[in-house]
């Protein structure tokens, strides 16, 4: 159910209580037996609040050890790319991180200007120095008073599962010893560090971006842009991407607020930087037509949020789709076997614009992580999540990021409406006239902690159902086409419809993805068959 005031500015009830907030990092100590309270990666890293007691310096400490301890063993001897987004939880985490690389004598580079770094911006540097590995300080888009902690090996993305598995046991071992084995010294000394170095992270950033976007282009046609950082780790970029490139750019929001007083609550009435979603985004929505162009990206602006004058809010997978259209259309650099990579919950929009382009489509599991080997190699020349995240590679065909980047994709808008002389809408409006006009949403389900379980690891032959909706059910898959991954979840599709079940990793909800090219009325079809074939398996 909506909250009666999404789309609303926060109120001062709404605001978390930012010094109560970092006493508890310091403060409170977990308990090492309470699994709510251990260190768990997820698909971006640990997370947690530290009123909670699930994000706390004991936490951080800990998990800064087993990252330090995993680089040895994997022989990784390159510098440590270190970033921090704007969140209240960000700075405190950061300077405990460092205390214990500096005390286990990892070299770190930290911002030489003293600022906000963007995921993009550690994966880009991470690239430039073969055999370094980085962290970012970020629970992305998550409300004020949560943290995160994430951690990208030498391949410049999100670690995979057998990464984030061994530091998280390890994490876990040494909280429950009490954090003995825990390496650490002063922060002061830890600046003072040989090992300690600079790293100019905006400058390498801002100055490489020719090299993946027509930004001669944008300046050339004068594309009127309005830039929201929403508060996050964008905001000196983009005012610098302005200046430096000499773009007709506006930001739209420089300030920065660990409490985000001036964001609009998101649906269900909490804070929460999500530039894809229309309530969180209400403020740029709201003014629009100032620019040819509105972008809004989350707080280590690894997501793109896109609003044009005529269409609003672009729904990620509709730009997704757009992006896909164009950029394999005017990027002649590109490998010509290169493919288009998308999630198994992302639009079948994707899937025919990538047919009519002659592009191989890999489709994967939910996670960045698993576009990272294409992009590395150029097999594949973009990929993108429903979730608002996507890269692709330079214009020349080489490797950009292989972790999401919000910037390039808010850019991209505006060379699409540079080159084409059409907004990303208007063009998305074109693909339906070409495909058909597919109905998208996602809802939660109530499940029980067993029933989750039973759910990630479903087989096809679990599923007894023969239509949905009234058509076939035409396949049935457990596992990711792209690539043979489990999808953790099941995906069942017909000619015209598809719906994906997955289990939450946060709540006691199944996620259930669906679309249908039959329209709205279809929709809400699949979804309530798409309960009962669920329900029908777990029982």
């Amino acid at each position: 159910m909506t909250h009666e005031r999404a789309g609303h500015l926060a109120q001062p009830a709404d605001l978390v209580d930012v010094a109560r907030l970092v006493t508890a990092y310091y403060a409170l100590h977990p308990d090492p037996g309470d699994p709510a309270q251990q260190v768990a990666f997820g698909t971006s890293g640990h997370r947690g609040s530290a009123l909670d007691a699930a994000f706390n310096e004991d936490h951080i400490l800990a998990t800064s050890q087993a990252i330090c301890e995993y680089r040895t063993a994997q022989g990784v001897s390159g510098p440590l790319f270190l970033g921090a987004d704007t969140h209240a939880l960000s700075e405190p985490a950061r300077v405990s991180a460092l205390e214990v690389f500096a005390a286990n004598g990892v070299e770190v580079r930290i911002d030489s200007r003293d600022g906000y770094t963007p995921t993009p911006a550690v994966s880009h540097a991470i690239l430039a120095h073969p055999g370094s590995d980085g962290v970012v300080v970020t629970p992305s888009h998550n409300p004020p008073p949560d943290g995160g902690f994430k951690y990208n090996p030498p391949n410049g993305g999100p670690a995979g599962t057998d990464a984030t598995g061994w530091i998280q046991e390890r994490a876990n071992a040494l909280l429950a010893a009490g954090l003995r084995g825990v390496r650490r010294v002063p922060y002061e000394k830890a600046l003072a560090a040989g090992t300690t170095r600079r790293h100019d992270y905006l400058g390498a950033y801002v100055d490489d971006l020719p090299s993946v976007l027509d930004l001669d282009a944008i300046r050339g046609a004068g594309v009127r842009i309005g830039a929201d950082p929403l508060g996050g780790a964008s905001v000196a970029y983009w005012g610098e991407i302005a200046e430096r490139h000499r773009l007709d750019l506006t930001v739209v929001n420089p300030l920065v607020d660990p409490a985000w007083r001036f964001m609009t609550l998101d649906w269900d009435g909490k804070i929460r930087m999500d530039c894809s979603s229309p309530y969180a985004m209400a403020s740029l929505i709201g003014n629009r037509s100032r620019y040819d162009v509105s972008t809004g990206n989350d707080a280590d602006a690894d997501r793109h949020g896109i609003v044009t004058p005529d269409g609003g809010l672009l729904n990620p997978n509709h730009y997704l789709a757009v992006a896909v259209s164009y950029l394999y259309a005017h990027r002649d650099g590109w490998p010509g076997g290169a493919g288009v990579g998308k999630t198994m919950v992302s639009s079948s929009m994707i899937d025919r614009v990538t047919e009519s382009l002659g592009r191989r489509l890999m489709e994967v599991p939910v996670g960045f992580k698993w576009f990272v080997p294409g992009l590395l190699d150029g097999s594949l020349g973009f990929g993108g999540e429903e979730s608002a995240g996507a890269s692709f590679l330079r214009r020349d065909g080489s490797v950009w990021t292989t972790d999401k980047d919000g910037l390039i994709l808010a850019l991209l808008a505006a060379e699409i409406l540079a080159v084409t002389g059409h907004s990303p809408s208007r063009l998305y409006a074109g693909l339906t006239e070409r495909f058909g006009e597919p109905a998208y949403a996602r809802v939660d389900a109530p499940a029980t902690r067993e029933e989750k379980a039973v759910l990630a690891k479903l087989s096809a032959g679990q599923i007894t159902a023969r239509t949905l909706a009234g058509d076939p059910i035409t396949g049935v898959q457990t596992e990711a086409p792209g690539n043979g991954a489990a999808l953790g979840g099941v995906k069942v599709a017909t000619a015209h419809a598809w719906f994906a079940a997955r289990p939450s990793g946060t709540e006691d909800v199944y996620k259930i993805y669906a679309e249908s090219f039959k329209g709205p009325d279809h929709l809400a079809e699949v979804q309530a068959e798409a309960r009962a074939v669920v329900s029908a398996a777990l029982a």
